[in-house]
């Protein structure tokens, strides 16, 4: 039994002997069995028996003011803390609301559970009032989900979903519940509602052969490079590829979301590779003639054409989904099955090396494509996204938690804050929600009470879920935002600037005054048009007792360098024009200066 800390001794004695509770205590209780804490959610009528239930149980409810937010929250929380969120809301819209949340968790491999309340098993199917098929909406999006009538079979499939969402790959669980389920009462024994104990299929397990021939790939390579992704987090893997990298002396590229599962600062990390990649870290896949990708899936953003990619290169891979081999890249060595576990099982089969000719070439590369020294960027007077990301770093020390959303400002910290730990990077990587900062900043917070925790977020996706200030001022919760306000949908510009002859069609953006918003929530709050403002306001955020925004305008045509075009090799890069940055008399969009300053 995992029952939670805070439980009193009068909850403890429902997990000591079986009791009969209604649908709707068996759900908290259940929870609370999970180890569960903290919820998001938002009440409506399918699901109110379950909110009058809710004062029973020592949870924390944080009332959101959009289910997406709710499920953003719990995606947030986990990210940040490795446990599994989780999210709650009504039937119908407030079901459907949840969708693009869940969508983003099952694209990046989160582990959620969703409750959702449903009509009445005696109206389904009649389209009753607020009654949508969430399950069947959901299926595609979800490890799994449930349909539940009775009240008894609450708690198996609470106890189940948890189970599904943290083991193998992590993912979303949906559980829709009648609300004839939340009255009726049945006999809660929540060690009986334990599921079989998660047994991996056979296959997913490296067999020794494959262990064999990766050790000799590996032991034979003159130019091998590690792809560290989202999947080192996943399985704690931290401490074996870093291993790996050591004993080999191997170079390290990063994915977005494996941004901190190997420390920036090691001599052995090159950094982010992709479409927004270093150009020596795209140079590198591009020569080496060994990739060992670990825990990632080769998309697209990553690859660039595949008919390009890496072609000299053997390949392992290493994954516990698989159905990820061989998708995207052909592999030569599949070691199927949880990293950590594999990687234990292959270092003590490889060699140590103490220097590589391999690295040295690398440096070389570095030499003439330091773009991302501070000091390379223009401080001329103006404020570029940049600054703002170099300085936040340097402010933090790089420990804090960001939460980013999806465009330009994503790809800017993901190029200059440096993370040294894992679970500091919280953002949307394979659906690229814009919004999802500022709720998931929320839930990190939730789960790391005593982490600084930022939210960066460009002035289109913040106001996509900017009503969530409200939950930030009503429960009182200590995140600093910062909103890179350049005047545009940013990424699609820089887009139309580059392939659509400037043609800005419907990206200039018209944005309130960000800092009034703000303050109308009773948020602390300030403008920074220029580099030494920014830098206090950021100190001034950091010293503050409560919330704290900033709205960072930033020149407004600057684009995120280096960029590989859709379609084109992962080494067939566009570097920084030597023009830009652009001056600031360029084609303006004059909105972003009338809606604050008149």
């Amino acid at each position: 039994m995992n029952t939670s800390d805070n439980a009193n001794h009068a909850d403890l004695a429902i997990y000591s002997h079986p009791t009969r509770l209604t649908g709707a205590e068996t759900l908290w209780a259940t929870l609370v069995g999970e180890g569960v804490r903290d919820v998001f959610g938002y009440p409506g009528g399918a699901i109110l028996p379950a909110y009058d239930a809710l004062r029973k149980f020592p949870l924390r409810h944080i009332l959101v003011r959009h289910e997406q937010g709710a499920a953003h929250m719990a995606d947030g929380y986990a990210r940040a803390s490795g446990r599994v969120g989780v999210a709650v809301s009504t039937s119908g819209p407030g079901a459907t609301n949840m969708v693009t949340g869940i969508a983003n968790a099952m694209m990046d491999s989160i582990p959620m559970v969703c409750i959702t309340g449903q009509v009445s098993s005696a109206v389904l199917g009649t389209d009753a009032f607020q009654e949508v098929d969430i399950t069947g909406i959901t299926l595609p999006i979800t490890k799994h989900n449930y349909l539940i009538h009775r009240a008894e079979d609450i708690a198996p499939a609470l106890r189940e979903a948890f189970l599904i969402a943290k083991s193998g790959r992590p993912g979303p669980v949906l559980i829709d519940i009648t609300k004839n389920a939340q009255q009726a009462s049945a006999i809660f024994d929540f060690a009986a509602a334990a599921p079989a104990a998660y047994r991996p299929h056979p296959m997913l397990r490296a067999d020794a052969n494959s262990i064999r021939d990766a050790a000799e790939l590996l032991r034979t390579a003159k130019r091998p490079v590690i792809l560290a992704g989202h999947g080192i987090l996943q399985s704690n893997a931290m401490e074996q590829v870093r291993a790996l990298a050591e004993r080999m002396q191997i170079p390290v590229a990063c994915t977005l979301l494996g941004l901190g599962g190997f420390p920036a600062s090691h001599p052995l990390n090159l950094g982010m590779m992709g479409m927004h990649g270093e150009s020596w870290v795209n140079q590198a896949i591009q020569q080496s003639d060994l990739l060992i990708a670990c825990g990632m899936r080769f998309d697209d953003r990553v690859t660039g054409s595949l008919a390009t990619y890496a072609l000299q290169a053997k390949k392992i891979h290493i994954e516990i989904d698989p159905s990820e081999i061989g998708k995207n890249v052909p592999v030569d060595v599949a070691l199927i099955g949880d990293l950590k576990e594999v990687l234990e099982v292959l270092l003590p089969a490889l060699p140590k090396i103490k220097s590589s000719e391999w690295l040295q070439s690398i440096d070389a590369m570095k030499g003439d494509a330091a773009v991302r020294d501070i000091q390379n960027l223009p401080d001329d007077g103006h404020l570029y996204a940049a600054h703002v990301m170099h300085d936040l770093w340097h402010a933090t020390g790089g420990n804090a938690i960001i939460a980013t959303d999806v465009g330009q400002h994503q790809m800017w910290e993901a190029q200059y804050y440096k993370h040294e730990h894992p679970r500091t990077l919280i953002t949307s990587g394979g659906l690229g929600t814009m919004g999802f900062a500022l709720p998931a900043a929320i839930g990190a917070k939730i789960a790391c009470p005593d982490k600084e925790v930022w939210v960066i977020a460009g002035d289109g996706g913040f106001q996509m879920t900017s009503p969530e200030l409200a939950t930030i001022a009503q429960e009182k919760i200590k995140v600093n935002i910062a909103v890179i306000n350049n005047g545009y949908l940013g990424m699609v510009r820089q887009w139309q600037e580059r392939f659509y002859d400037k043609n800005y069609e419907c990206t200039p953006l018209l944005s309130p005054d960000f800092v009034k918003l703000a303050d109308a929530h009773s948020i602390a709050g300030v403008t920074a048009r220029k580099r030494p403002e920014g830098v206090a306001a950021i100190e001034s955020a950091r010293k503050h007792d409560g919330a704290f925004l900033i709205d960072f305008r930033v020149e407004q045509e600057d684009s995120v360098y280096p960029m590989v075009p859709a379609g084109a090799a992962l080494h067939e890069m566009i570097r920084r024009p030597k023009s830009d940055p652009p001056k600031t008399n360029q084609r303006r969009n004059p909105l972003v200066e009338t809606a604050s300053d008149v």
